[in-house]
């Protein structure tokens, strides 16, 4: 689950960390009224769940509370368009007004899960400002990564050694290695999946502050925080992976041609790698999980067709609980319950109930091609397609 900008700041408060003095506004007069409150100069930023929000035109910075006003006016309620988002953007419909600062350093300070050492790895470089990824590709010289030892977790003489690799002053260190175990600290407490701070930026006057603040929560264990839960905004959101959160299905929108639809992780991966190797790109990833009934697979069949571009739909199963024939009954439910979305299906059934199930779709209306091998899918989707 990802959060705003302004939630991510506002946790990180609760943990000690210094970030800019700011004010939410929905409309261009509160935008005014919060730059009046903070002083001369502040940073209109809009609130959407993308990085790369300065080169979008979704930040602003500005020298009078009428300055603001015009700068959230343009803002609100437009949809930003950055790398992250595609050419469809994501909608704005809040700003964050935030005092200037006097900044004499950026840096860039993160932590993420890690599943080579199956832990937190802290990563850090004196490059910020920029995407970290990029200075990854093109310096990783400058990137310090830092593995956290669950059993132990963070100690001092960590937090030490990344303040001096970032460069910082010897007045310094104390008050960053502060900073970094406090950020470790809001890690472990939301069960966070990813933090950056980018940049985190030393001041003319020697503090240390966030001035931007990434925080996304582990899906699985948002459960556990319930005033997170209430962070949620779904206008961030692709409707699709929205409805599918509703109704127990893992789905995810990609950019292909190609619908799938699987019962395991593991297979779903292997399915997408199949659409790929025919030419073709899948348009999703849909996980419909083991213990379906044929109002979920109807359902998952759906939201699948509901993507316009959808051509072809290929359904990889392997029976065990959802048995071969619930998953029939569940996409011929779907074909009559919305007609006109059926596209062509290319169907691998194993495992229970197999040949029912094959059976069930052969006697169908479905446009439908059963098949025994993910060689034999690819060969019907170049033949589709």
């Amino acid at each position: 689950m990802k959060l705003h900008e302004y939630q991510a700041k506002n946790i990180l408060k609760k943990f000690n960390i210094p970030v800019p003095n700011g004010i939410t506004a929905e409309t261009p007069q509160e935008a005014k009224t919060a730059a009046s409150d903070l002083g001369q100069t502040v940073v209109v930023k809009a609130q959407v769940h993308a990085g790369g929000r300065g080169k979008g035109g979704g930040v602003k910075v500005v020298h009078s509370p009428d300055e603001a006003q015009k700068a959230a006016k343009t803002i609100l309620g437009s949809n930003l368009v950055t790398f992250q988002t595609g050419p469809e953007g994501v909608p704005v419909q809040k700003v964050l007004i935030e005092q200037g600062i006097d900044i004499q350093k950026e840096l860039y300070l993160g932590m993420v899960i890690d599943g080579a050492t199956k832990g937190i790895v802290i990563i850090a470089s004196e490059a910020g400002g920029m995407d970290i990824e990029e200075i990854a590709e093109t310096s990783p010289e400058k990137i310090l990564t830092i593995p956290i030892d669950p059993v132990l977790g963070f100690q001092p003489f960590q937090g030490r050694e990344i303040a001096y690799g970032l460069g910082m002053e010897q007045t310094q260190i104390r008050p960053a290695t502060t900073l970094i175990q406090n950020l470790y600290n809001v890690f472990v407490n939301t069960d966070a999946s990813l933090i950056e701070i980018n940049p985190l930026v030393i001041t003319t006057s020697g503090e240390i502050i966030a001035a931007d603040a990434k925080l996304n929560i582990d899906d699985d264990a948002v459960f556990r925080h319930k005033d997170i839960q209430e962070m949620s905004d779904p206008s961030q959101e692709d409707p699709r992976e929205v409805e599918a959160r509703e109704n127990d299905i893992n789905y995810v929108k990609l950019d292909g041609n190609i619908g799938c639809i699987v019962n395991g992780a593991g297979l779903a991966m292997a399915t997408m790698d199949v659409a790929s190797t025919s030419g073709a790109s899948p348009a999703n990833f849909l996980d419909i999980g083991g213990g379906a009934d044929e109002e979920k697979v109807s359902k998952a069949l759906k939201l699948v067709l509901s993507d316009q571009s959808v051509d072809v739909v290929l359904v990889n199963l392997f029976g065990g609980i959802l048995r071969c024939d619930i998953a029939a009954r569940g996409f011929i439910m779907a074909s009559k319950e919305e007609p006109k979305m059926m596209k062509p299906m290319i169907v691998r059934m194993l495992g229970t109930n197999a040949d029912e199930g094959r059976e069930i779709l052969s006697n169908s209306d479905l446009e439908i091609t059963l098949v025994n091998t993910l060689d034999e899918a690819a060969t019907a989707i170049n033949k589709i397609k």
